[in-house]
């Protein structure tokens, strides 16, 4: 029997999470039955659709359960197998949870291609982020030359991929990020026509003024207050692709004014089109497409990205409520000591 780390859900958030809703434990592990693989973690994404899944409200996931290993995509080396298709030292990707050692059906883990680009991208460019922003764009946003093109948390691992497909497209870019060192990377490393600081003070004005010509497409990964002010300028026939509510997630009080009637009225007047959506509804039929079309692109360097990464899984609780209060700066990932 091996043995490891895991962290779990010891409670649940009433509202924004802390670290003491997250338990370190042991771990040990049977050995592989037949068609399973033991697993080495060796990065694990931290992402903000979890804080959701440590919520029991109705969603389109299940939620973790209390004392549930916490839910999360990881890359890993294959130690041991019983199923054809892989061999000690191959190295995958697989839905481990937030641990530094796991079993698992070989059918559940797939292989790594990340076309000579760096091992993590296969969390972040080219895994699920990547993947988000690649979907929402092609198949709902649709960016067209000389389009504008808004996102949030722009240096975020799907804003920062959404923009630069936005410039691939013919189309500007307007980023809206947090701090001036976010705003500079987003502009000068990313190539943006724009980014906006949310903490200024007049993201209104800073908004009108760089989008003269109103919004064509809004990538929205965060809601709240931006986008009641992203609102007003979005354009007739504008397309707004719907990932993420991190702004939201952690919200409790929801009374006050019902505005709903209003922004009906707004969407039926303006011809909006407002398309929420869950990456993997599109994966089956262009995720090889995503892989083929990026791949090369990232391991070029044509396609920009950053990542953070901290090292520990005991860590993995802190890091991922700083992520939550924007405190990263690009894709989030814990080097797993395992």
């Amino acid at each position: 029997m091996s043995s490891g780390k895991r962290i779990v859900l010891a409670s649940r958030p009433a509202a924004e999470p802390t670290v003491q809703n997250f338990r370190l434990e042991s771990l040990d592990l049977e050995q592989p039955a037949d068609g399973q693989v033991e697993l080495r973690v060796l990065y694990l994404s931290l992402d903000p659709y979890m804080r959701g899944r440590m919520s029991d409200a109705k969603s389109y996931a299940k939620p973790v359960p209390v004392d549930g290993v916490m839910q999360g995509e990881t890359i890993c080396e294959v130690t041991r197998s019983r199923h054809p298709e892989f061999a000690a030292g191959d190295l995958v990707r697989a839905h481990t949870g937030w641990c530094t050692h796991a079993v698992m059906k070989g059918d559940a883990v797939k292989h790594i291609n990340t076309f000579g680009a760096p091992l993590t991208t296969a969390l972040g460019v080219l895994g699920m982020p990547g993947f988000t922003a690649y979907s929402g764009m092609k198949l709902i946003g649709r960016p067209k030359a000389g389009e504008t093109v808004a996102v949030a948390a722009a240096s975020g691992p799907v804003g920062s991929l959404v923009g630069q497909l936005a410039k691939l497209a013919g189309a500007r870019a307007v980023g809206i990020a947090g701090g001036p060192q976010k705003c500079a990377y987003v502009k000068d490393a990313l190539g943006f026509d724009a980014c906006l600081d949310h903490r200024s003070g007049s993201l209104a004005a800073d908004l009108a003024a760089a989008c003269p010509q109103g919004i064509d497409v809004y990538f929205e990964n965060v809601g709240g207050p931006i986008w009641d002010l992203i609102f007003p300028l979005l354009n007739q026939y504008s397309r707004v692709p719907v990932c993420g509510l991190i702004a939201q997630y952690s919200v409790v009080n929801t009374e006050g004014e019902d505005r709903l009637p209003a922004l009906m009225s707004a969407i039926l007047r303006r011809s909006i089109l407002v398309r929420g959506f869950i990456n993997y509804e599109f994966a089956q039929e262009h995720y090889a497409a995503f892989e083929q079309d990026l791949g090369p692109r990232v391991a070029a360097g044509e396609i920009k990205y950053r990542e953070d990464i901290v090292d520990g899984l005991e860590n993995a609780p802190e890091a991922f409520v700083g992520m939550l209060s924007g405190k990263n700066f690009g894709k989030l990932i814990i080097r797993v000591e395992g």
